[in-house]
């Protein structure tokens, strides 16, 4: 069939909005409880709610969550380890009150705990002494930093608050039991340190009834030291992900020290922006099924800890997340460039695969697909970043004659992420419509190593700004995009280097910021405490370094920013204020500079309603019609634009 010859952006697609929007749901948390295999699916449909869900090999997929109910807890705002489950029951946290419930099988959650100042996370099920031991988080006094505490809750409604078992350190998470119910191990940090800088992992002798910790060990960590995921072998040795030869590889305590299983030049583990994070579990006592990610494709392997070899499992994914392991099976949440996310159960003796929900129930004929390339690219200081590339794709259509495509450069948020290559939806929706996309990782990304991921430090603003704009310039030197229609995006972090990157330089022709930050003394004085001191590392220690602060914020040289900018915000966002964007859109629309803001209510960080992601897709692509020239295929709602 020939095809269509129509310009860039111009092209039709059936990645719609609403087949995004409507047949996609976001998969997490993975947790096993005997042969049952649970999940949380984040619903677009229903306004973002999180839904808890349980397979059985007897009876299938079933809701667990009824109407009503949202299973999200807000500590560090960002969450995860918002559900603990035992023997068919589940304690959750309630998004909109941040209290705790137990739900018994088939019953209706009850609320135990009544102070809605608590927030609870990353529980762990104290059989033997019928409580959960978790992170509590009381935010008491308004106007001070909430206090972080690692405490046990007494499932008979006694001592609701919960009792503290350690005390003292700015963060705790991680909470793990040995399997005899002895020993407790878990991770502490400070400021200003994040997870992914320095941690210490601890562990300590339960006295017999289990209300304190006695001879504490500091087992490994510090600093300049990042541990991972603490976790028990069935037979009582406690295993854990270091990056001191910087790189995040399996460690075991044995003797009082702590050895390197494999030594590798990957990375077993990840950035700890939320709790429940799990890249590994025990087949057997010496058996691991593990999963690691290496030039930007994750592996899923076993690692037999007697002869120290690590052997890979062939499988079709690239992305792996939140691994399970149980008996005789894993479970994790797998994706590739042709394939969505999806919940999959592996059994490790047939290597049978079952896909037991997939984040999206639609197909798209491959055809439409663009396919990702993984990028190595030169930048500044004779250093190389790296990059995922995606072409223009779509079956029915070519460009005219000498035409290059516009580029959209992704700066993804953190700034410690990653790109990946799993299928997106979102991605294929630009590429299809005949955008080249590039989905940088750049200097501080999570995936190659600690020196790679701390040319950040002190520099953020710098290497990230810097990496992004030698993308756009390593594709337009190929002749693979069109110079003069150039656009940086991104969230959060990446809605920062996004704005840096269009104020601080003159290569993008237009910018699209989601929830980014433009004054990062604003920032740095108004967030919530697990990011309060995150700058400190990036930047500078405040207020020390705040003429550094003033002089990386885009906010205070908007005068110099001179290409489109539209800005996407929501307004219950406590990571990053709204007046964040309210003030860069000020100034642009003040200067004259053409320049959108799309706030949305009842977002926070992040956007979870359908209604609102679909809006947001459909105003950029709006935006980049008009900006750069071309008619768009879709029926698109017309936004304002100032000054254009």
């Amino acid at each position: 069939m020939d095809k269509k010859v129509a310009p860039y952006g111009s092209w039709k697609s059936p990645i719609t909005t609403d087949l995004i929007v409507s047949g996609s749901i976001r998969l997490g948390e993975v947790q096993l409880a005997g042969n049952d295999i649970y999940w949380v699916e984040g619903r677009p449909s229903e306004d973002g709610r999180n839904v808890l869900v349980k397979w059985s090999p007897m009876s299938g997929i079933e809701d667990i969550t009824p109407a009503g109910y949202n299973v999200r807890t807000r500590v560090h705002e960002y969450g995860g380890g918002a559900y603990a489950v035992h023997d068919g029951a589940v304690w959750f946290s309630n998004f909109v009150d941040q209290r705790l419930y137990a739900q018994m099988p088939h019953s209706e959650p009850e609320v135990i705990t009544a102070n809605d100042k608590l927030r609870f996370a990353d529980g762990i099920m104290d059989a033997q002494r019928a409580r959960l031991i978790c992170v509590r988080e009381a935010h008491l006094n308004p106007g001070e930093e909430p206090t972080n505490t690692l405490v046990t809750l007494d499932l008979n409604g006694r001592e609701e608050a919960g009792e503290t078992l350690a005390a003292g350190n700015d963060f705790y998470a991680s909470p793990t039991l040995s399997p005899d119910g002895r020993q407790l191990a878990f991770l502490t940090w400070n400021h200003p340190n994040m997870p992914w800088d320095g941690t210490e992992l601890w562990v300590g002798d339960l006295n017999e009834d289990g209300t304190a910790l006695d001879n504490l060990t500091l087992v490994a960590g510090g600093p300049k030291e990042s541990i991972f995921q603490p976790q028990w072998s069935p037979d009582g040795m406690l295993f854990f992900v270091s990056d001191r030869s910087d790189w995040w590889n399996l460690h075991r305590w044995h003797n009082g020290v702590a050895e390197a299983l494999y030594p590798l030049e990957a990375e077993f583990g990840m950035p700890q922006w939320i709790f429940g994070m799990s890249t590994y579990g025990f087949a057997d006592a010496d058996t691991i099924i593990c999963s690691y990610t290496q030039d930007g494709r994750w592996h899923l392997a076993r690692l037999d800890v007697t002869t120290r070899t690590l052997t890979d499992i062939d499988i079709p994914y690239t992305s792996i997340f939140s691994l399970r392991v149980g008996d005789g099976f894993a479970a994790f949440i797998g994706g590739s460039a042709v394939r969505p996310s999806a919940i999959v159960r592996l059994d490790l003796n047939t290597s049978e695969m079952q896909e037991l929900r997939q984040s999206t129930s639609l197909t798209v004929d491959e055809a439409f697909l663009s396919v990702p390339q993984p990028v190595e690219f030169p930048t500044e200081n004779h250093l190389t970043a790296y990059a995922i590339y995606y072409p223009p794709q779509n079956r029915d259509y070519a460009a005219p004659e000498g035409e290059k495509p516009p580029l959209l450069v992704n700066c993804h948020g953190g700034p410690t992420g990653q790109a990946e290559t799993t299928l997106s939806l979102s991605i294929q929706y630009w590429t299809s419509r005949g955008f080249a996309y590039v989905d940088v990782n750049y200097g501080g990304s999570t995936g190659y190593g600690r020196p790679f991921r701390q040319r950040l430090n002190g520099q953020w603003g710098v290497v990230d700004v810097q990496d992004s704009l030698n993308a756009a310039h390593y594709f337009v030197e190929r002749d693979l995009a069109d110079k003069d229609r150039l656009s940086v995006r991104g969230g959060s972090a990446g809605g920062y280097t996004t704005l840096a990157a269009i104020t601080f330089y003159n290569v993008f022709d237009a910018g699209a910021s989601y929830f980014g930050i433009s004054d990062l003394e604003a920032m740095t004085k108004e967030t919530h405490k697990f990011e309060s001191r995150y700058l400190d590392n990036l930047i500078g220690p405040y207020p020390e370094a705040q003429q550094l602060y003033h002089d990386r914020s885009p906010i205070h040289f908007a005068d110099d920013i001179h290409c489109p900018l539209i800005l996407f915000q929501g307004l219950e966002d406590r990571v990053v204020p709204p007046n964040q964007a309210e003030m860069m859109f000020d100034v642009l629309r003040e200067k004259g500079v053409p320049v959108a803001y799309v706030p949305f209510a009842g977002e926070q960080h992040g956007f979870r309603q359908a209604k609102n992601i679909k809006a947001a897709l459909e105003d950029e692509l709006y935006f980049y019609g008009r900006v750069f020239h071309f008619i768009p295929a879709d029926t698109l709602q017309p936004i304002s634009i100032e000054n254009l």
